[in-house]
């Protein structure tokens, strides 16, 4: 059985609110494929439709080529399916939660646990407390491994990270990479940008539609402006400032400092080394003081801003 995943065409509206608008994308056997987006891209509509939750308005999709409507009942039996919001039941302790979950699909615990041991040994030392007293990150790790064990082929993954510490998100991710070298097809949505690193190729969605798919640095390799981290110490004065620079072309918040994109056209006339002395200049005139200004190489989120 082919272990891919293949969206064509695929539209799905709420209303009159369109939350899928034709997307079409090919999951290859044995990927780690990311969707990223923020809330509202989309990303959970199309997890629902390749879960056999929802139809589609149009279109078709198939999961380890299986068709999501037509073939149902057998999808369900060969994936595993982390949504968005921690589902299990928070009244049964972990131990029982493993257990139900693998009666469900007539396995058990013992006969899989080559395959979650990694994962289980760091939550074993609580499997006897309620699913609904772990922490944020040992519930994730609890759900991974009830959707891991009746030994999917397809693994669908709805922001498994959202809400969890960074550790938890980092050690989460290296469980992914574990899981992938053993030939399981993954396919992974996250509102972080940073996580699309540990992705082989990506999708950037937003407003029910791709902006851009392939491979993170196939992505990045797409933005061809030249961008500046900037600092001062008037952080909101120096982003409405560095906006209204005649050379800007955009300019966002970045953590602690401001990613500048210059346009295309403000290098023709001179080198970036006079540019950089302009801005400055231009900075010191509307009293900044301790600037900061230095070129950089476009992340994901950069790419998405840009898009």
């Amino acid at each position: 059985m082919r272990n891919d995943i293949d969206i064509e065409g695929v539209c799905r509206s709420y209303g009159g609110v369109r939350a899928l608008q034709d997307i079409s994308l090919h999951v290859r056997p044995g990927e780690l494929f990311g969707l990223i987006g923020p809330d509202g891209a989309g990303k959970t509509t199309l997890f629902r439709i390749l879960t056999t939750l929802l139809l589609p308005d149009k279109g078709k999709a198939s999961v380890c080529g299986l068709d999501v409507v037509r073939d149902m009942a057998r999808i369900r039996k060969i994936t595993g399916y982390m949504p968005g919001r921690f589902s299990l039941y928070q009244d049964l302790s972990v131990e029982e939660n493993l257990r139900f979950f693998a009666t469900v699909f007539q396995t058990t615990v013992e006969e899989n646990m080559d395959l979650i041991r990694d994962i289980y040994v760091q939550i074993e030392p609580f499997r006897k407390r309620r699913a609904g007293k772990l922490s944020g990150g040992m519930k994730q790790k609890l759900a991974l491994c009830c959707a891991l064990i009746h030994r999917p082929e397809g693994l669908l993954l709805d922001e498994p990270t959202t809400g969890v510490d960074p550790v938890s998100r980092v050690e989460f991710w290296n469980m992914l990479d574990h899981l992938k070298a053993q030939g399981i097809t993954i396919l992974v949505s996250t509102p972080y940008m940073d996580e699309a690193s540990r992705c082989g190729r990506i999708a950037l969605m937003r407003d029910g539609q791709t902006l851009s798919v392939g491979t993170p640095s196939q992505i990045r390799s797409m933005y061809t402006r030249s961008l500046w981290t900037v600092r001062s110490s008037a952080m909101f004065p120096l982003l409405k400032d560095l906006r209204a620079f005649p050379a800007t072309w955009s300019c966002y918040a970045f953590g602690d400092t401001h990613h500048l994109a210059l346009k295309e056209e403000a290098l023709t006339n001179g080198t970036e080394e006079q540019l950089k002395k302009d801005l400055i200049a231009y900075l010191q005139e509307r009293k900044h003081t301790d600037i900061f200004l230095e070129k950089i190489e476009p992340g994901i989120e950069d790419c998405f801003m840009a898009l």
